[in-house]
């Protein structure tokens, strides 16, 4: 099976599954179906404002596709994400990725 399709089965059975919308996401912008995988992102951080890594790739995703401005906005989202849960090692990583795209 496609994992594509196993992950649609599971958000299909349970749509907050942050997990799966997660490796949605991430299988869909692997694939460079960037606006399917910013969809995805957007509906994981709607259901659960603190999934931090989703701040991150989405980002990371934007970046890719040039569009600096909004990943730079999603940084910003995600390290407050970050603070909020705690998370040192994602503030960081965000962090380092605002400054090099904040120039």
């Amino acid at each position: 099976m496609d994992k594509i399709e196993g992950l649609k089965e599971i958000l299909a059975r349970d749509p907050k599954n942050s997990f799966a919308r997660y490796g949605m996401a991430m299988e869909l912008a692997g694939r460079g179906e960037t606006v399917a995988a910013l969809v995805e992102f957007d509906t994981l951080l709607a259901n659960d404002p603190d999934y931090t890594a989703g701040f991150f790739m989405s980002a990371q995703t934007l970046a890719t596709a040039g569009r600096t401005s909004e990943a730079i906005a999603r940084l910003k989202a995600g390290i407050a994400s970050a603070k909020r849960s705690g998370n040192h090692h994602a503030l960081s990583e965000m962090q380092s990725m605002l400054d090099e795209l904040d120039r």
